[in-house]
């Protein structure tokens, strides 16, 4: 019983924190600071941490599977450890392998963060494929929670 009630409390801390970081606060910082650097460092801040506590939740959830005994109410499937799984693949991909090509080009642009338009158009790329990788993530949260007990 305590892992059944650990994994939904882990899938449920995951998958609301994608939301509330991804969907309210990054925006809200965006439309509230006048300044689009700092709402980007703070944003890039929140979205680190976001990164590191989805590598710890699938951590945790497949230590759960494993050792956590059996509970009738749930038999941990092959789509719902392929949810995990494909969850914590997204946050590799966008955060891990497309964050730092992101960083270097906002390094490169200076302290004024004025890029040059091809910079510009390689971050926007960058940025666009990292924003649909979030969202393909919060999906499959969404399809985690449903199949969760």
């Amino acid at each position: 019983m305590f892992w059944a009630r650990t994994r939904l409390l882990i899938v449920t801390l995951w998958v609301g924190s994608l939301w509330t970081v991804g969907y309210l606060v990054a925006p809200t910082l965006f439309s509230t600071l006048p300044d689009r650097v700092l709402a980007g460092s703070i944003a890039g801040s929140l979205f680190r941490i976001e990164a590191w506590l989805s590598v710890a939740c699938t951590v945790i959830l497949l230590i759960s599977v494993r050792w956590g005994g059996s509970n009738p109410n749930f038999t941990p499937t092959k789509p719902w450890i392929g949810l995990v799984l494909g969850m914590l693949a997204c946050t590799l991909v966008g955060y891990f392998a497309l964050q730092p090509f992101m960083a270097a080009l906002r390094e490169a642009a200076g302290p004024g963060g004025v890029m040059s338009s091809d910079a510009r158009m390689q971050f926007g790329i960058l940025h666009g494929i990292s924003s649909g990788i979030y969202l393909m993530q919060s999906l499959l949260g969404v399809a985690l929670v449903l199949k969760s007990k």
